[in-house]
C-alpha cells in the first residue's frame, strides 16, 4: 500500500476535484441534451398531427388576444376578412436557402374587426436596395384563408429595423405599430387563399420531421464523464510506475509488456512511419 502513498497526495486530490467537477458538468450537460430531445420530439409530434389537420375556427383554438397553446403550434384555421395591404410590414434578416430576404407580413382583418396577422411568404432581398425588389400584393375585397398557426416571435436585443419592417415578429411590436386590437399571442402562416392571386411570394415548406442528434450528444457527455475518471486512473498507474520502475516486481511487468509489443510486430502507422524516414 505504501506504493500507492503519493496517489493520496494534496496534487492528486487536486487533479481528483477537477475531474468531478468535469463529470458533474458532462452530467449536466447530457440532461440538457435530453431535454433538447424531448423538447424536439414534441415539435415534430405537433407538425405530425396538426400539419395536415382540418381548418378549426379561430376563436376555438385563439378565444383571446393574447392566448397561444404551444399544443396548436402548425395547427390549421379558416377566416374570413379583407387583407388591409396599406399596413403591410417586412420582417428583415430572413435567409432562405442561404439567399438573404424578407418575410411579408399582412394584417388580416376579420369580421369582428380583430386583426391577425398572415406570414403570406418570403421574397428575396433586393438587388441594389435593403428591400425586396417587388413585393406581391395579397387579394383585395373579401378573401377566405386558410393559415397554420405559430406563436410571437422574442424580440432580439440590438437588433432594430427601418419604417416599414420590423426586427422580428414580435406581435406585441406589431400589435402597436397597427394601434388596433390584434392577436399577440399567435400568427398564422398561409396556407391558401381564395380568391388567389397570379404572383405569389415563396411559401415556406413543411418542417422537417427530424429530432436531431440530441440523443447521441446525451450518450457523448456520458462517455466524456467517464472517460475523466479513466484517464484519471491512467494517469496514477503510469505515475506508480515510473515512481516504482526499480522495483523487481514492476520491472518484471514492464518487461512483459516490452515482449508483448514486440511480439505484436509494428503496426500499420510504424511502417508507414519507417518507410517515410528511409
Amino acid at each position: 500500500m505504501n506504493k500507492w502513498r503519493f496517489a493520496f497526495s494534496q496534487r492528486w486530490f487536486g487533479y481528483l476535484a477537477l475531474v468531478i467537477g468535469f463529470a458533474i458538468g458532462c452530467v449536466f450537460l447530457s440532461h440538457w441534451q435530453f431535454d433538447r430531445r424531448e423538447e424536439a420530439a414534441a415539435e415534430v409530434a405537433r407538425v405530425s398531427t396538426n400539419w395536415e389537420s382540418d381548418p378549426l375556427q379561430l376563436s376555438d383554438v385563439m378565444p383571446e388576444l393574447s392566448e397561444f397553446d404551444v399544443d396548436n403550434k402548425w395547427m390549421s384555421v379558416a377566416v374570413s376578412g379583407q387583407y388591409l395591404a396599406s399596413e403591410q410590414l417586412l420582417v428583415r434578416g430572413r435567409p432562405y436557402s442561404g439567399q438573404p430576404g424578407f418575410e411579408i407580413l399582412v394584417p388580416f382583418q376579420l369580421d369582428s374587426g380583430r386583426l391577425i396577422i398572415v406570414d403570406r411568404g418570403w421574397v428575396p432581398a433586393g438587388n441594389s436596395q435593403d428591400a425586396p425588389d417587388a413585393v406581391p400584393a395579397p387579394p383585395s375585397g373579401r378573401v377566405d384563408v386558410v393559415m397554420r398557426l405559430k406563436p410571437s416571435e422574442p424580440t432580439v436585443q440590438g437588433r432594430s429595423a427601418p419604417a416599414g419592417q420590423v426586427a422580428t415578429i414580435h406581435l406585441p411590436t406589431v400589435a402597436e405599430i397597427l394601434n388596433q386590437p390584434t392577436y399577440t399571442g399567435g400568427y398564422g402562416i398561409l396556407a391558401s387563399e381564395s380568391p388567389g392571386v397570379a404572383e405569389m411570394p415563396l411559401a415556406y415548406p413543411k418542417p422537417l420531421l427530424d429530432e436531431g442528434a440530441h440523443l447521441s450528444y446525451a450518450f457523448q457527455w456520458v462517455a466524456f464523464g467517464v472517460l475523466a475518471f479513466i484517464g484519471l486512473g491512467w494517469a496514477i498507474r503510469q505515475e506508480y510506475r515510473l515512481i516504482n520502475e526499480a522495483d523487481p516486481v514492476e520491472r518484471e511487468r514492464a518487461e512483459k509488456r516490452k515482449q508483448k509489443v514486440e511480439d505484436r510486430g509494428p503496426t500499420d502507422a510504424e511502417i508507414e512511419d519507417a518507410i517515410l524516414d528511409a
